[in-house]
């Protein structure tokens, strides 16, 4: 098995005995950040292209990249960002295989450094999708935390259309998923939230 066997979350739970709870937030109300003006003239030139062609690749560089990008500059280099890494934690239970976005509170670059606090995985069309997937995923990097003696509380993810962001937090056994599908414009407010989970 691979994170991409997890179709949904009822796989996850079965898999790691994670409870679930849905519709609730737990985002707080924040005000929106000023993003630069390189990351909106980027998103105003591919948004056209990326809701034309549909592509969940095209998506993730033309929308998600950018934004992913513009966090780790407003936290001046702090974080790790990562795309298209492998991420085997556990292969033997399936927690192995490619994460579309990875963050991680150290600033090396080269290679994965706990502790990884947000997953972001990209789909095209129906964010629930990816929701399995991307929740096996938040398994895996607690348990990778834990390995490298640097657990943390909460960890977060997120599905993403590019145009729609889906969050959820896992804390324990604890998955909570808001079902709110929050739009990427204003882009201000989404980059909010993703450095408040940097910080949280």
């Amino acid at each position: 098995m691979s994170y991409s066997q997890f179709k949904s979350l009822a796989s996850v739970k079965e898999a790691f005995g994670i409870t679930t709870r849905e519709g609730v937030r737990f985002l707080p109300e924040l005000s929106s950040l000023e993003p630069s003006q390189m990351l909106q003239q980027y998103l105003a030139f591919g948004m056209p292209i990326a809701t034309a062609t549909g592509s969940e690749k095209v998506r993730s560089e033309l929308l998600i990249t950018p934004i992913l990008i513009e966090v780790r500059q407003i936290l001046k280099q702090s974080i790790g960002f990562f795309s298209g890494e492998e991420f085997t934690v556990d292969e033997s239970v399936g927690l192995n295989g490619v994460c579309d976005f990875l963050l991680s509170r150290s600033p090396a670059l080269i290679e994965i450094e706990a502790p990884v606090f947000t997953l972001v995985e990209a789909k095209k069309a129906d964010l629930r999708l990816g929701l399995g997937q991307c929740a096996a995923e938040m398994v895996a990097a607690q348990r990778f935390n834990a390995m490298k003696g640097q657990p943390i509380e909460m960890i977060y993810g997120a599905v993403s259309s590019g145009t729609q962001w889906r969050f959820m937090r896992l804390m324990g056994q604890e998955l909570t998923i808001d079902v709110t599908d929050y739009p990427v414009m204003p882009v201000g407010q989404i980059l909010a939230y993703l450095v408040w989970m940097a910080g949280s």
